[in-house]
């Protein structure tokens, strides 16, 4: 076995340390004049460091055996700074694999990527909004700064979707600095990326330049958002107080709302979607909609892949889920079955409506599956073991591969993500963009009985879906290329 001498590791370390600076100015450039979004294997290029384009190159050897190197990923992207494309999320990992591994005989990088992003060159591409479109968050807990911080993040031409305003219900002493602590700092997905500073006279916060009105409020149809030069907004109710049409209705009551979104589970008829699955349920009309919950968004997509392709006769999900603001900090009275006690300290057994709300987004499923829920002392990210009888007999590494091509190439990859490794544990998963990760090196099968374990960021990669699902709301759709 050859092994190289010690200095050339880091010169080879430092060789690619200087491609991923050089790369940082272009994918910033694509991303500002063009609205391309750049990943690598599903990973976001967006206000990346040099280091996280390494460790997303890094990253691919979960899914390819070779690995990806940025000595070949960098001419690819070269190519597409200079070439005129409509707003799209492009996959530069993808892009370069396929370029090593599937390019016609002595084809041109040029051409190779001509070919592949034909329908977004020279502008063509589905048309988005001619105006942004203003967006209200309507609280400010949890969801809804993680809301903010993609909003404001993703500020560019390609996405026409503007943070506006935030209502919440007035503090004590100095309000609205407070609140822009919070957002400035978190102690689960840490520091925001960026400045924000805060005008006390106009109840308002400046974040990495968007002014985001702060309105003070006690009921949402009491509301004149016109005079803030709010029209027409899409109103993401992250309060989950009022979760059914009538009471969500009180927003469409208050000048300068057309659209509602609430980021809870939907009670009644009201339409819960899971984007990815039953998004195409958004026709363009729908005046109040429900982007379900973490949970749901988590297996949703895992169980329409698995229906699709073995057909679920029947199931169980057990979720194992960080506690919440909704349990007390140490034991205390609690309306709820043993979510009195204290969250940090306890492993809490509690019902969940996931399993049942499955049917919403897949009918085909309606019965077939029960659920529970254990509560656990950490602050974020959770796990759903689904324990299925498939419609047909299968092994380990046949449903394995069948859920990697799956988060790799077919229309749920934003949704579905994949990971091989052995030593991963929950806080790895802080900041995930999927709505779940399949833990692969845990997948049990036998015969036609299966068990898979779900990773997935409770917080983040939920607020990622209600994004997606925002987008569809106001009519804003993304290609996702290759």
């Amino acid at each position: 076995m050859n092994q190289k001498a010690p200095d050339a590791y880091l010169n080879d370390w430092t060789q690619r340390q200087e491609l991923a600076e050089r790369m940082l100015p272009m994918i910033g450039k694509l991303y500002r004049d063009k609205g391309i979004v750049l990943r690598i294997y599903g990973r976001p290029l967006i206000n990346c460091t040099t280091i996280d384009i390494l460790k997303a190159h890094r990253f691919v050897k979960q899914y390819e055996t070779e690995g990806l190197s940025i000595h070949n990923s960098f001419p690819i992207l070269e190519q597409l700074s200079k070439m005129e494309l409509s707003p799209a999320r492009i996959d530069l990992g993808k892009l370069t694999t396929g370029y090593l591994n599937e390019a016609e005989k002595e084809e041109s990088i040029e051409d190779y990527l001509k070919r592949k992003l034909a329908n977004i060159l020279g502008g063509r591409g589905k048309l988005q909004l001619d105006k942004p479109q203003d967006v209200v968050l309507y609280g400010f807990g949890r969801i809804g700064r993680l809301l903010a911080r993609l909003l404001i993040e993703r500020t560019g031409s390609g996405n026409k979707m503007r943070l506006r305003a935030i209502v919440v219900r007035k503090g004590k002493g100095h309000d609205i600095e407070k609140r822009a602590s919070l957002l400035r700092r978190d102690s689960v997905h840490g520091p925001f990326n960026g400045t924000i500073h805060t005008l006390e006279d106009a109840n308002a916060i400046i974040a990495n330049g968007n002014f985001i009105q702060i309105i003070y409020a006690d009921s949402p149809d009491t509301i004149d958002y016109t005079q803030y030069g709010i029209e027409d907004a899409l109103v993401v109710d992250n309060t989950g107080k009022w979760r059914d049409e009538e009471g969500l209705s009180l927003h469409l009551k208050s000048k300068g709302v057309s659209k509602v979104l609430l980021t809870a589970p939907g009670k009644g008829d009201l339409p819960n979607i899971v984007y990815g699955v039953n998004h195409n349920d958004i026709k363009g009309d729908e005046k109040i909609v429900s982007a379900a919950s973490c949970t749901t968004n988590a297996i949703v997509p895992v169980l329409k892949a698995l229906n699709d392709e073995y057909g679920i006769q029947h199931g169980h999900v057990e979720t194992v889920h960080s506690y919440t603001n909704d349990q007390n900090l140490i034991d205390n009275y609690h309306p709820g079955a043993r979510r009195g006690r204290g969250a940090a300290l306890n492993m809490v057994l509690t019902e969940t409506g996931a399993a049942k709300a499955v049917a919403k987004a897949l009918p085909e499923l309606k019965g077939k599956l029960t659920g529970n829920a254990i509560r656990v002392p950490t602050p974020n990210v959770s796990m759903a073991v689904l324990n299925l009888s498939l419609g047909r007999e299968t092994s380990k590494e046949e449903l394995n591969a069948y859920l990697r091509d799956i988060a790799l190439h077919s229309e749920l990859q934003e949704q579905i993500d994949y990971t091989a490794s052995t030593e991963l544990v929950s806080s790895d998963l802080v900041g995930s963009r999927h709505a779940g990760v399949v833990d692969s090196a845990s997948t049990i099968v036998n015969g036609d009985k299966c068990v898979l374990y779900v990773w997935y960021d409770n917080e983040f990669g939920y607020s990622c879906q209600v994004v997606r699902v925002m987008q569809e709301m106001v009519g804003i759709c993304f290609p996702n290329l290759p």
